[in-house]
C-alpha cells in the first residue's frame, strides 16, 4: 500500500534540496497535498493485474452460439471495439506525466461480453501505475483477456509525454503511439482496420 507519511517526509525533503522553505505560507501544506494525490493517481501500484480483473470481472453471455460458421471462423465475425478512451498516467523513467491519452480496445468475444464501462475502468486503473506506454497496452490486454477468455484483444494508446514536451528536447506536438495485438488481431489485417 502507498505510504503518504513517508511522501510527505520525502517531498519536504525535495522541497528544501531545490532551496525553498517547506513551511512558507504556499508550501506548508504541500507535502500533504501531493501525498493525497500520489495515493489517488498512483492507485494501481496497489493492484496486480489478476487483482484488477477480478474487481471489474462482471460479463455477460454474449448470446451467440460458438460453433464455426459455414466459413470455419469462430465468432461469426463479431468484434468489440471501444474507442477514444480517456486516461493518463506516468512515466517510470522521469515520472512525468503522460497524457492527452486515448485508448482503443478490442476484442473478439468468445461466448462473453464485458459492459464497456468495466473497459474504461480497467484502463483508468492500468493508468495509475508507474510505467512506460508500452506496459499499459500490454497490462490491458492481459486483463481483458482474464475477463473475457478471449485470446483475439488488441490495445492502441496514443498520448503526449511531458517527459518529452516540457523537458529535454521539448516538442510540444510530439504524440507516441503503441499497439499491442494479440491472437486473430496480431495475424489478420481485416481486424487491425477496427484499430484506427
Amino acid at each position: 500500500m502507498i505510504d503518504k507519511k513517508a511522501i510527505e517526509e520525502h517531498i519536504r525533503g525535495i522541497l528544501i534540496a531545490l532551496g525553498d522553505d517547506p513551511d512558507r505560507e504556499g508550501l506548508k501544506d504541500t507535502p500533504k497535498r501531493v501525498a493525497k494525490m500520489y495515493e489517488e493517481v498512483f492507485e494501481g501500484m496497489n493492484y496486480s493485474n489478476h487483482e484488477i480483473a477480478m474487481m471489474f470481472n462482471t460479463t455477460f453471455s454474449d448470446g451467440f452460439d460458438d460453433e464455426p460458421s459455414a466459413d470455419g471462423f469462430e465468432g461469426d465475425g463479431r468484434v468489440v471495439v471501444m474507442k477514444d478512451i480517456d486516461l493518463f498516467s506516468y512515466c517510470e523513467h522521469h515520472m512525468a506525466l503522460m497524457y492527452d491519452m486515448k485508448a482503443t480496445v478490442a476484442y473478439i468475444p468468445h461466448g462473453k461480453v464485458i459492459g464497456l464501462s468495466k473497459v474504461a475502468r480497467v484502463c483508468d486503473m492500468v493508468g495509475k501505475r508507474l510505467q512506460l506506454q508500452e506496459k499499459i497496452g500490454r497490462d490491458i490486454a492481459e486483463i481483458m483477456t482474464e475477463i473475457t477468455g478471449s485470446p483475439d484483444v488488441a490495445v492502441t494508446l496514443e498520448g503526449y509525454h511531458s517527459c518529452v514536451s516540457a523537458r529535454g528536447i521539448k516538442k510540444q506536438n510530439t504524440k507516441t503511439f503503441t499497439a499491442e495485438l494479440r491472437g486473430k488481431f496480431r495475424t489478420d489485417p481485416g481486424l487491425q482496420f477496427f484499430l484506427r
